[in-house]
């Protein structure tokens, strides 16, 4: 699990008390300082993290080291270092390869060297943190190289930062719940405007986003990572359905289609549920003919969706089979997901509310 210090060493003094009031109540995992007493005062659910030479301390130390030779005498089993050439990246990745805690500083913008230290760490059983200016910078090297860096170290400027640093923690995809749809009929509508979805990620052979007519269910429609005759694979790109359709997102929160921008995010959701955010690149909306799938799920809900209406279209079966829409007879199964709240602006809400 991703964790967060807050670094107080910088922290104007009359901001000194909110922030650390923040840390506590938004359960951040630790405080860092360099003055013991100040450490003293903190309850014993927050680690304590005390940044010098000390090591007869309570506290969790973290010891600077900017060489081989320091780190092999280091009388802990923490360090920090700040990395600036590749002398330092070199000592970087031996410290996360073998101590309990590795704190690194990068003084270049580049990912790369904290990449590098990640993939040396891969398998450590010590934690890496990484010194961050900001949220924006936070965020990213939380998701580095896919792995990201264990925690991250910040010095905020106010209370709000703490707060903003435990929501971004607590940001994550939870796998969803799939069911097996029946379809039931399938109707040919004529010409409509479609949408495709075009990510800034690969999709995954059994992985696609989930699309409904209605926001009481959704059918999982497949990404182009399959091959197709008279056209080549975009690995990036569902075609979704009609402009109107509801697309699940993170957070519970659907958009139309008709909404999504380039930097707008979705959901990607494998077969078994899997769950993953995507930052959507392009939405391409054109007119096409467009056929109406009507499904049911065991529970008696009544899914639909309306794709377009051509054999390169694709949902997804149970265990991840692929399913060109035009070849779907009624009795076909599909894999969809059920909705047990209404919508209201993209946000589930316990209302009455009737779609068809």
């Amino acid at each position: 699990m991703k964790f967060a210090w807050i670094d107080v060493r910088t922290v104007p003094e009359a901001q000194r008390t909110a922030v650390i009031d923040a840390a506590v109540h938004s359960r951040v995992a630790g405080v860092v300082a360099d003055d013991p007493a100040l450490l003293d005062s903190l309850p014993p659910t927050i680690t304590r993290v005390l940044v010098g030479s000390a090591v007869d301390s309570p506290h969790l130390v973290i010891v600077p080291v900017d060489d081989q030779d320091a780190l092999d005498r280091l009388p802990s089993r923490s360090a920090f270092v700040t990395v600036s050439d590749d002398r330092t990246l070199k000592l970087a990745c031996a410290a996360a390869e073998r101590l309990d805690h590795t704190l690194v500083k990068f003084t270049d913008p580049t990912k790369i060297p904290l990449e590098i230290v990640i993939a040396a760490a891969h398998g450590a059983p010590g934690k890496l943190i990484t010194v961050v200016t900001d949220l924006v910078e936070a965020a990213i090297v939380l998701e580095c190289l896919e792995h990201g860096s264990d925690g991250v170290l910040m010095a905020p400027a106010d209370a709000t930062d703490v707060f903003r640093l435990a929501r971004l923690l607590e940001a994550k995809s939870e796998p969803l719940t799939l069911t097996t749809l029946t379809v039931e009929a399938l109707t040919h509508n004529g010409l409509g405007d479609r949408v495709c979805v075009d990510t800034a990620s690969h999709f995954t052979e059994d992985e696609g986003i989930l699309v409904g007519s209605f926001s009481s269910g959704f059918v999982l429609c497949c990404s182009e990572t399959h091959p197709l005759p008279y056209m080549p694979t975009r690995p990036f790109r569902v075609n979704a359905g009609a402009l109107h359709s509801y697309v699940l997102g993170p957070a519970n929160r659907t958009n139309y289609l008709s909404e999504l921008r380039s930097g707008s995010k979705v959901l990607a959701v494998n077969a078994d549920g899997r769950t993953r955010e995507l930052t959507v690149g392009r939405a391409k909306l054109e007119s096409r003919p467009m056929l109406t799938i009507t499904a049911r799920s065991p529970e008696g809900v009544v899914v639909d969706l309306m794709v377009q209406d051509d054999w390169h279209v694709r949902v997804l079966g149970p265990g991840g089979k692929v399913l060109n829409v035009t070849e779907l007879r009624p009795g076909d199964e599909l894999l969809g997901h059920i909705a047990t709240e209404q919508r209201h602006v993209g946000l589930p809400i316990g209302e009455f509310c009737k779609e068809s």
